[in-house]
């Protein structure tokens, strides 16, 4: 039900993460991987190992800056050439915390660039020639605060707003495409709530200074504000998720918004 041999998978961010976790899932189920993040030959090459450990027949690191169009245009154009792009895993995000009245303007719109406009960029350029192809699958790693709202992150939460909105439409458009037979064309985002990753290791330093440096009870003070489960999500978890929603099986689930947040939205 997983199988995805001879499909080719785009993972943005995919050096390190999350998104690293959601190219391996895919190399185990056969897929070649296109990887790609801000990173140096040796990071960049032992990455490409790693997929091809878990099981991707070929993996070949794509480097481009996200937050300039030019360079995802040419990024997106060398994957096509490479095979094309059956599934899109837009992961690669970036997160300043501070009140509105003091964020930078210009982190504001590197925060929206990468978390947003550069996904606009790749699907729009994946999206059509899945659609040719009768089988594609967009995964957008968009984020609990693509729901919710929370103080002191406003591009971030902005841009994950977006990004669920945009997944809709993008869903919408292309449901249609494509039939059962060949898997059809999907989009859908995957909302983690707090996962082990460095994205949040700031925050959590800062509430481990209020219990004397001590990283678990700052983890659970993190916690406790939001996540009733009260535990962190591995990435791998959200591998296993982004896995299902990229294979044939799940040809009839697009334009959701699919929460991994220990009931944090439920409430």
């Amino acid at each position: 039900m997983t199988d995805l041999s001879g499909k080719t998978a785009l993972v943005t961010g995919s050096v390190q993460g999350i998104g690293m976790e959601i190219a391996r899932a895919l190399a185990g189920a056969g897929a070649r991987i296109a990887v790609h993040g801000l990173a140096g030959d040796e990071q960049a090459r032992e990455a490409c190992e790693t997929m091809e450990k878990a099981g991707a027949p070929e993996a070949e690191f794509f480097p481009g800056d996200l937050r300039n169009p030019t360079l995802i245009r040419e990024m997106m154009a060398a994957v096509h050439a490479w095979g094309g792009t059956d599934i899109l895993v837009n992961n690669a995000g970036i997160q300043h915390t501070a009140p509105l009245g003091e964020m930078p303007a210009e982190t504001f719109e590197q925060i929206m660039a990468v978390n947003l406009h550069a996904c606009f960029h790749t699907m729009q350029a994946a999206l059509p020639e899945m659609a040719r192809r009768g089988y594609g699958r967009v995964v957008n790693i968009a984020s609990v605060h693509g729901l919710v709202g929370s103080v002191n992150k406003a591009p971030y939460v902005a841009a994950k707003h977006g990004l669920v909105g945009l997944s809709k439409v993008a869903a919408l458009e292309y449901a249609a495409a494509g039939e059962a037979a060949k898997g059809g064309v999907t989009v859908n985002c995957i909302c983690p709530g707090w996962t082990e990753t460095v994205l949040i290791e700031p925050q959590i330093a800062a509430r481990a200074k209020t219990f004397g440096g001590d990283r678990d009870k700052g983890v659970a003070d993190l916690l406790s504000e939001k996540q009733p489960s009260r535990r962190l999500s591995d990435p791998s978890e959200i591998g296993a998720l982004a896995l299902w929603l990229a294979s044939p099986v799940a040809h009839n689930v697009t334009g959701t918004a699919i929460p991994v947040d220990g009931g944090w939205t439920a409430q």
